[in-house]
């Protein structure tokens, strides 16, 4: 026990703190999601957030501690991002010969998730920022951040919509498109990916890879949507 608390001296006073938390909860997580059979409630991203949030909660680590290892991670992200394009090109044949099909049905999501949450916050008489900063939420988080600054929102607001929208889309997804009876993997991971961005996307790859291509297609395509449209029907509003 002495040898477990002068380690955990050492590690919250180093960067290693948020590196090695990080990994080793989503190593457990991880663990469990596969044991369960990668059921969607396991899914390891919600619970290592939720144990890491606790973890910062119960021991009293600044966010800014955690994250100055946590950020060797972050940085990975942008790496991970272009590697989507991988398994893009490889479909490359089959996504031209559906490009017109796919541009027109991810503007309309897009455009749908986006109207669908102002339109619903404005009955509920959400503020005005509120309401611009809900507008992004289907685009993955640093984006709507940059959006949501541009139009008049509150970044930090928008990031917390994001990854609550990618949350709920990772979690019920399988089961709304088993209800409604879609079964291909390419259409289910393009909707997921559309409204849930990359947390969408992540969730498709490790069911199906038609899965995982589509939705990191449609993360990519919702990322040029919303920075383009979203501005200009701010203005209009």
């Amino acid at each position: 026990m002495s040898d477990f608390v002068e380690l955990w001296i050492y590690l919250s006073a180093t960067p290693l703190f948020g590196l090695t938390a990080s990994l080793s909860v989503y190593v457990m997580a991880h663990t469990l999601y596969s044991r369960l059979n990668q059921t969607p409630i396991a899914n390891p991203v919600l619970w290592s957030v939720i144990v890491l949030a606790g973890i910062l909660h119960l021991t009293r680590t600044p966010y800014q501690t955690y994250f100055s290892g946590a950020q060797f991670i972050h940085f990975l992200l942008g790496p991970a991002v272009v590697a989507l394009a991988w398994p893009l090109w490889e479909r490359r044949v089959e996504l031209k010969k559906r490009a017109p099909a796919l541009i027109v049905a991810a503007i309309a999501g897009g455009l749908a998730a986006a109207l669908s949450a102002v339109v619903m916050g404005y009955v509920l008489g959400l503020p005005d920022e509120v309401l611009r900063s809900l507008a992004p939420k289907s685009v993955t988080a640093p984006v709507a951040m940059g959006v949501a600054e541009r139009i008049g929102g509150i970044p930090a607001l928008a990031a917390v919509f994001a990854v609550i929208t990618g949350m709920i889309g990772a979690l019920s997804a399988k089961y709304l498109f088993d209800r409604i009876g879609i079964h291909s993997p390419a259409v289910r991971g393009f909707a997921l990916g559309t409204a849930s961005h990359g947390i969408g996307a992540a969730r498709a790859m490790q069911v199906h890879p038609d899965a995982g291509a589509y939705a990191g297609l449609a993360l990519g395509i919702q990322v040029i949507v919303a920075s383009l449209s979203l501005p200009l029907i701010a203005r209009l509003f």
